[in-house]
């Protein structure tokens, strides 16, 4: 069965203990790791712009704390600079984006809290800075803004989450017996996921181009795998477990096998070198500035009694509850993800399993 991601796909909204809100910390951590390559983009940025007013757009912002922290993070970075330069600090438009599934209302909620740590927190000289948060519902694959209003895009942990599903002409999955590119899988299906990822990323680049300012800045967070290997526990790992889990599931009566079979993720982790070469062929007026690779190393204990599959597992959850309800029903939800958090405890006590992420700096020439 053909899914519309777009009008499914979502993080799970609200503050409950299944939320991506209370299950996001995962993201959290690898984006604080490379916090200091984003505050510096857009640092250069302002510095050289000067604008008055100053346009963000964070793409995929979900609906957890992770967006205002980073928000706020840059808003005092840029008030700080302001001080030490003696000028005026600019206006901040902040443009929040997600599909318009996303739970919106959790982050508006959130907004008094947050212009209340900012006025108390404000270094500039006791006056809270002028900033202006907006809700921009929209799939970023294709254009969202005007041209040349934005002179920062940051997005973190969204750009891998593919535009549809991969079927055939019947409407039905073209990867059965996996869930995502395995040893099981025909070749044709590395290939079908590494075209739509082409195409997407492609759209997405074009259409940002347009939107930045001349000399404005990109910080792109994705997850990602080292080298041409399809196959690499980094990522594929997580997904071969939520295959199997789903399998032990069929085994028990629970999940229909003709239901498994036609169930895909809309994911694809790109490798450096397909990153690189793709930003570069296709020639836009964007300067790739660099690529990193890093690996997030897992708490062993976060100060709780929860294990560390069962925290991974909850993340998962977050992020793939909503298309798991619709294609096997809300029933199979708890049992799926109990069984998905001891699988993930077994593997990882016989062997350290760390998913790879990249960070992508581009400016507009």
């Amino acid at each position: 069965m053909k899914m519309d991601v777009e009008k499914i796909f979502r993080m799970k909204g609200g503050v409950g203990k299944t939320s991506y809100s209370k299950n996001s910390s995962l993201q959290k951590k690898a984006s604080d790791k490379v916090k200091y390559i984003t505050l510096e983009t857009i640092e250069q940025v302002y510095l050289t712009a000067k604008p008055k007013s100053l346009g963000i757009a964070d793409l995929g912002c979900s609906s957890g704390p992770n967006t205002l922290s980073n928000i706020r993070e840059i808003v005092d970075a840029i008030e700080e600079i302001s001080r030490r330069t003696l000028q005026p600090a600019p206006e901040f438009r902040v443009y929040l984006n997600d599909l318009p599934t996303n739970d919106f209302n959790a982050i508006f909620q959130a907004l008094p809290d947050f212009y209340g740590g900012l006025k108390n927190g404000s270094s500039n000289q006791g006056a809270p800075p002028s900033i202006y948060i907006a809700g921009y519902p929209g799939t970023f694959y294709g254009r969202l803004f005007p041209d040349n209003c934005l002179h920062f895009i940051y997005s973190s942990y969204s750009l891998h989450w593919l535009s549809k599903g991969l079927y055939d002409e019947t409407c039905r999955s073209i990867n059965k017996g996996s869930i995502y590119i395995s040893d099981n899988s025909p070749p044709e299906v590395p290939k079908a996921y590494s075209k739509q990822f082409q195409e997407d990323f492609s759209l997405f680049l074009h259409s940002r181009s347009k939107e930045l300012v001349s000399g404005g800045g990109m910080v792109l967070i994705l997850l990602a795998r080292k080298g041409p290997n399809h196959i690499d526990r980094g990522n594929s790992f997580f997904w071969e477990i939520l295959y199997r889990s789903l399998a032990s599931l069929v085994r028990k009566g629970d999940v229909e096998e003709e239901k498994l079979d036609s169930y895909d993720v809309h994911f694809y982790a790109p490798s450096k070198e397909e990153l690189e070469d793709l930003i570069k062929k296709e020639g836009w007026s964007l300067k790739l500035e660099g690529v990193e690779m890093f690996e997030i190393e897992k708490d062993v204990c976060d100060g709780s009694a929860t294990s560390y599959g069962t925290r991974v597992a909850m993340t998962v959850r977050a992020i793939q509850e909503s298309m798991i309800a619709h294609h096997f029903g809300d029933a199979i939800v708890d049992d799926l993800f109990d069984i998905y958090g001891r699988m993930v405890d077994e593997e990882m006590a016989k062997e350290d399993i760390r998913a790879v992420t990249s960070v992508v700096v581009l400016r507009k020439l």
